[in-house]
């Protein structure tokens, strides 16, 4: 066992090396009835959100739920990538229900091949599962040179600006832009002040939000995450009771509320998934995607000079009171992945629990599979 392991009991909470929660991830998928394939690229966007800090959208709070889903056929091992219309430079995915992080995945990289050819691709998916961490996507693009966007919209969560029932998703967006010498600009919010699943880990945590949340099943402002869901809480049953706010809380909330109806549109009415309203409950997304060859429009270099002098502009313009450094959007990430990489990830007492008590019904060890 790596030395990152701090366990005294086997329900302890371990420090775990992405390498270990790999081994879980992937051993529990399998078990389950996930193809290698399958496994293999869900596990890897689980542990890289963790390693960026975003636990949300790492492999607690969301493998429990993937795993349910298999086991009552939401998510279906094996399903078709299939293009039911395409053009030169747009495509539409019907993505039969399987893994979400597969399919868009495989949706991006349709994207990028495409942009590659036309300079500028759209690519829409339905019928698509939970896809994780929006800037998991657009970083691909970045990593062929090209601008990538990405919005998702799923199941009502939200209430709208001046309203208190859920009406919206989270409706999140990510764009990413490539830099030369300095890190790229990597974007990635809900359009909501948070995401359902931080709310989720705050649950797990024992945590308390931040006031301008939530408000519970009566419209009531509150900041105990159990208020958001109706019981048997999470993750026995993740059924939402009250609602999550815009970006922007009760006195700014238009921003995220206007943010948010765009994503909706394209997400929902435009990918034919249906708006959040007309969405089946549980962990289903309809996915819009862009993707930009930049040499279509300036070289490349000269872009990214530009982007690099952008960006050393900003962070060397004079701080605020009381803060030593501007950073740029994905930074903090980019950061915690380095930390995380090198001292390991932290795994909350009730969800090691919880995964230790998932494989012992699968006949693993969960103490063998960080071991191996």
């Amino acid at each position: 066992m790596s030395s990152l392991v701090r366990t005294k009991r086997d329900l302890d909470m371990p420090l775990l090396t992405s390498k270990q929660l790999t081994n879980v991830s992937m051993g529990l998928l399998k078990a389950a009835g996930a193809s290698e394939e399958e496994a293999e690229i869900v596990t890897r966007f689980l542990v890289k959100a963790n390693l960026a800090g975003v636990d949300s959208h790492g492999v607690l709070p969301n493998l429990i739920p993937y795993i349910r889903g298999l086991r009552e056929g939401v998510i279906k091992p094996g399903a078709r990538f299939e293009i039911t219309k395409e053009t030169l430079s747009t495509a539409l995915i019907n993505g039969n229900w399987g893994f979400g992080q597969l399919i868009c995945y495989k949706a991006m990289q349709l994207a990028i091949d495409k942009a590659r050819k036309t300079g500028i691709a759209a690519v829409a998916v339905y019928n698509c599962n939970h896809v994780g961490r929006m800037a998991d996507y657009t970083q691909m693009a970045v990593e062929n040179d090209m601008i990538g966007f990405i919005c998702v919209n799923s199941d009502p969560g939200v209430a709208p600006y001046q309203g208190r029932k859920r009406v919206l998703s989270t409706n999140p967006l990510s764009y990413g832009i490539p830099a030369g010498k300095e890190k790229p600009i990597i974007v990635d919010f809900a359009t909501s002040v948070g995401a359902e699943g931080k709310v989720r880990a705050a649950l797990y945590e024992g945590q308390q939000l931040p006031p301008g949340w939530i408000v519970d099943s009566q419209g009531r402002p509150s900041t105990n995450p159990a208020d958001l869901y109706d019981p048997p809480l999470p993750p026995e049953q993740i059924k939402l009771a009250g609602a999550i706010l815009p970006m922007g809380g009760p006195e700014k909330g238009y921003k995220g509320y206007g943010l948010g109806l765009a994503v909706e549109i394209l997400g929902g009415a435009l990918t034919g998934t249906g708006c959040s309203y007309q969405v089946t409950p549980g962990s289903t997304n309809g996915v819009y995607i862009n993707v930009v060859k930049i040499d279509q429009f300036v070289p490349l270099q000269e872009f990214k000079d530009r982007v690099d002098w952008l960006i050393r502009t900003i962070k060397n313009s004079p701080k605020a009171e009381g803060f030593s450094e501007i950073l740029i959007p994905g930074e903090p990430e980019f950061r915690e992945e380095e930390k995380r990489s090198r001292s390991g990830i932290m795994i909350p007492d009730m969800t090691w629990k919880t995964l230790v008590d998932t494989c012992k019904e699968y006949g693993l060890d969960a103490q063998k599979l960080i071991s191996s």
